[in-house]
């Protein structure tokens, strides 16, 4: 599933080639929502809201989409030919110059831009870790209100509610750097150590949105991760060999150490 750096990247891009300018064509899948109503209208925003991106058009309106495991944004110039087959286009937006496509997303929404605060995901959605005012303290204190106790660190890093944009790798990487067990429950953590991973969670985030291959690690360690996908190799802090196992709902793969991650 796309993580909140990715969104914003995506964001990025696009607001650099379609804001301020005219919709030409706009279209989606059948029986999708009616996106020719963009059509003659000028894009106003671009933004990403944790895993989500919101494209603004005048008049109030806003397409809604979210990604999921598969789906992806794709820009391309005008005439150019596509990389993936038409028939897998859910979005498409058109101007003079760019041609910008969603592919495979399992959510495309055309919405009433006043209706944003109220919808039944986005009015829900925790603190943003990549905005810039991201408080780390003030999440911990939604953590703590909205997480059951009982509930295991791991699930409450990718709970959108708790807060937004930190994904499957992120978890992992972030239970391994902080040394906290991803299955240890929310209530067994300190206020200090949950603001300390979901601070490391903005600051990484933060540095990979600019693009390329995503790294969590220090500068100078070999390898892009500590923990995430190395299943069976050794712990980059003690040897250990790197475990791994479905958990949550629905299940994805978590990583940890077992010597490291005791608490």
């Amino acid at each position: 599933m796309a993580e909140g750096d990715t969104l914003a990247r995506i964001a990025d891009v696009l607001l650099d080639v379609l804001v301020g300018r005219e919709v030409l064509v706009a279209r989606g899948r059948p029986g999708g929502p009616r996106l020719e109503r963009a059509v003659g209208r000028k894009v106003e925003s671009v933004r990403a809201q944790g895993k989500h991106l919101l494209i603004g058009f005048e008049t109030g309106l806003t397409l809604h989409t979210h990604l999921a495991l598969h789906g992806s944004w794709h820009r391309y110039h005008a005439g150019e030919r596509w990389r993936r087959p038409k028939s897998r286009a859910v979005a498409v937006i058109e101007t003079a110059d760019t041609v910008a496509v969603c592919f495979d997303a399992p959510t495309v929404e055309l919405l009433d831009t006043r209706a944003l605060a109220i919808h039944p995901w986005l009015s829900r959605l925790g603190p943003d870790t990549l905005a810039a005012d991201f408080d780390a303290a003030a999440a911990v204190k939604r953590v703590r209100t909205l997480a059951a106790p009982e509930m295991p660190i791991g699930e409450a890093l990718l709970d959108q509610r708790l807060v937004a944009g930190l994904g499957n790798v992120y978890r992992s990487e972030l239970c391994f750097i902080e040394r906290a067990n991803p299955f240890a429950p929310v209530s067994s953590l300190s206020d200090e150590k949950l603001a300390a991973l979901l601070d490391r969670g903005a600051r990484l985030l933060r540095a990979n949105r600019g693009g390329g291959r995503r790294v969590t690690t220090a500068p100078g360690t070999a390898g892009a991760s500590y923990v995430y996908g190395r299943t069976g190799r050794p712990c980059r802090r003690c040897g250990t060999a790197i475990v791994n196992r479905a958990a949550g709902s629905p299940p994805r793969r978590v990583y940890w150490c077992p010597r490291c991650q005791t608490e």
